[in-house]
């Protein structure tokens, strides 16, 4: 998989009201899938201001909740890979 979008790295702001506009993405199938396939798969949804991903999951952090809200309801359960992911907004 390839993609084009480079984001930062950053999805821990310590800004507290930030978290409504990060997404949780598991079940990630990271040997495969890299930062540039979520960056490309996410974005939209609307402005992406970070990705980071780790092994097995990955983090997107929208500019807004509004963003952070639609990416779960299109991409939870979406099969990626392989293996469906599981995506949370947290809060």
């Amino acid at each position: 998989m390839t993609g084009k979008t480079q984001t930062s790295n950053v999805t821990n702001k310590n800004d507290p009201r930030s978290i409504n506009s990060r997404v949780f993405i598991g079940n990630l199938n990271t040997a495969i899938v890299k930062k540039t396939d979520i960056e490309v798969i996410f974005a939209k949804y609307g402005k992406i201001v970070g990705c980071s991903v780790h092994k097995g999951y990955a983090f997107v952090q929208y500019i807004n909740e509004r963003n952070a809200r639609a990416a779960v309801a299109g991409e939870n359960t979406r099969i990626i890979a392989g293996q469906p992911l599981v995506t949370v907004k947290l809060f």
